[in-house]
C-alpha cells in the first residue's frame, strides 16, 4: 500500500455519498455523466475571503487564469479579485471578456507579435520578458500611435526553497536578469511608455511558510533597489505567487497568517503590490469523478479500471512535471466514511501504463459501477491535460 495525499477539509470527514457544493456526487453524476469535474465556488470564495483578511491591504489578489481558465469559472473569480493575470493571446480573450483590461496583465516568453498588440490596444499591461520583446512592443505601439502599458519581469538572483517549480535564481527564459533591469526601465520611460512596475516570481507550489516569507521579503527589497537605481517608482511589484496546496501524504497548509504577518514588516509604505495566484485559490474546489467501467485482478494486485484517466488528470498521475508519482487524495464517492478494506491500483482507460491515477491505494471494496473522487481537482486539470489523446474527448466541467 502507498500513502495518499489529505483529502481537502472541505470535504474530509463525510460519510455515505460525497457531497459537493451541496448535492450528492450521484446527483452530479446523472445530470452530466462521467468524466465530469465539479468545481464548488462556495469554497472558492472562502479561501479568497481568508486570504484577504489575512494579507495587508496594499496587497492586491490577482487570479493567475491558468489554472483554470473556464470561462463560468472566471465569471465568478473575476469580481472576487483585483486582477487577472494571463499567459497567451487566447488566455487574454477569455480575460478581457470578464474583467476591465486595466486590470489585466500578460505575461509569458515568446510573445508573437500578434499577441502584443492585442494587448496594447485592449490596454492591458504587458509584463516584459526580455529587451527583444520590449524593443517589438515599443515598435508596435509607435506604429499604432498607442501608449503602452509595459511593467518589466525579473529574473531574481534567488529562487523560493523547496518550490514545486523554480523561477529564478538561474538562467531563465522568464524574465530580465536584475542587473540589466535599471537600464530598460529608464529606456521605457524615455520612450514615453506607460511604465507599469515589476513583475518578480521566485518560484510555485511551495508550502514551507517560512521560506515564502523569506523570499517575499527579498523580492520586496529586491524591487526597491531597481526602482532606485532606475530613478523611477514603480506603480504596482506583483511578488508572485508560490502558495501551494496539499497534494501528497505528509504535506501541510501553508500558513497565511504567518505570511500576511511577515509581508506587513516587509513592504514598503505607500507601494502598491499584488500577489498571483492560480492553485492557491482554485486547487481545492474541484472533484474529478470518473466511473468504474471493469475490475480485474492481475497478478497479486487489483486494478480498478475508470472512464477516464491522464487525459483530464494528468497531473494526478505524475506527468506533469512530478519526479517521484505519489498518490493525490482519492475516494469511492459512494462510501465516504467507510473504512478501507483493500489495495487497489485505479486506472484510466488510456493504452499506456502511465495511466494510473491511484497506485496501489487503500480504498473501501468498489465494483464497475461505483464511482471514483479524485480531490485537489480545480487547478490545473481539465485545461493542462491532453484530452485529445486516444480520442477518448474531453471531461464534462461544472461550476457550482
Amino acid at each position: 500500500m502507498k500513502p495518499m495525499g489529505p483529502i481537502p477539509p472541505y470535504f474530509a470527514g463525510q460519510s455515505g455519498d460525497l457531497r459537493i457544493a451541496g448535492r450528492s456526487a450521484s446527483d452530479w453524476v446523472a445530470e452530466a455523466g462521467t468524466p465530469v469535474f465539479v468545481y464548488d465556488t462556495a469554497i472558492v470564495r472562502e479561501r479568497i475571503g481568508q486570504l484577504r483578511a489575512a494579507l495587508p491591504r496594499a496587497v492586491e489578489i490577482h487570479f493567475a487564469i491558468k489554472a483554470n481558465p473556464l470561462p463560468a469559472f472566471l465569471e465568478i473569480v473575476s469580481p472576487l479579485v483585483g486582477g487577472l493575470d494571463v499567459a497567451s493571446g487566447g488566455e487574454l480573450a477569455k480575460a478581457l471578456a470578464v474583467k476591465d483590461a486595466a486590470h489585466v496583465s500578460f505575461a509569458g516568453p515568446g510573445k508573437r507579435d500578434v499577441e502584443l498588440e492585442a494587448a496594447i490596444v485592449a490596454g492591458a499591461t504587458l509584463n516584459l520578458e526580455s529587451e527583444g520583446e520590449a524593443d517589438r512592443a515599443l515598435a508596435i505601439a509607435e506604429r499604432l500611435g498607442v501608449t503602452p502599458k509595459l511593467a518589466v519581469r525579473v529574473n531574481p538572483s534567488f529562487e523560493l526553497k523547496g518550490s514545486g517549480m523554480k523561477m529564478g535564481g538561474r538562467p531563465s527564459p522568464f524574465g530580465i536578469d536584475a542587473a540589466r533591469v535599471p537600464a530598460l526601465v529608464r529606456r521605457l520611460i524615455a520612450a514615453g511608455a506607460d511604465w507599469r512596475g515589476f513583475h518578480i516570481f521566485a518560484g510555485s507550489q511551495a508550502l514551507d511558510s517560512d521560506a515564502i516569507c523569506e523570499t517575499q521579503a527579498a523580492t520586496v527589497g529586491l524591487a526597491r533597489e531597481l526602482a532606485e537605481a532606475a530613478g523611477a517608482r514603480a506603480p504596482l511589484v506583483n511578488i508572485g505567487g508560490g502558495l501551494g496546496i496539499p497534494y501528497f501524504a505528509g504535506d501541510v497548509p501553508v500558513d497565511i497568517g504567518l505570511v500576511g504577518e511577515r509581508l506587513a514588516e516587509a513592504i514598503e509604505p505607500d507601494q502598491a503590490y499584488a500577489i498571483e495566484l492560480g492553485r492557491w485559490i482554485a486547487g481545492e474546489c474541484g472533484v474529478y469523478l470518473t466511473r468504474i467501467v471493469d475490475r480485474k485482478v492481475s497478478g497479486e494486485e487489483t486494478f480498478l479500471i475508470c472512464d477516464g484517466g491522464l487525459n483530464h488528470q494528468l497531473a494526478a498521475s505524475g506527468n506533469f512535471g512530478t519526479v517521484v508519482r505519489r498518490n493525490y487524495p482519492i475516494a469511492i464517492a459512494g462510501k465516504m466514511g467507510i473504512a478501507a478494506d483493500e489495495t487497489v491500483s485505479v486506472v484510466g482507460p488510456l493504452c499506456t501504463p502511465l495511466d494510473r491515477l491511484g497506485d496501489k491505494v487503500a480504498l473501501p471494496h468498489a465494483e464497475p459501477g461505483d464511482v471514483v473522487a479524485l480531490f485537489l481537482a480545480g487547478a490545473y486539470g481539465a485545461s493542462a491535460s491532453p484530452a485529445a489523446f486516444l480520442g477518448h474527448g474531453p471531461a464534462a466541467e461544472i461550476v457550482a
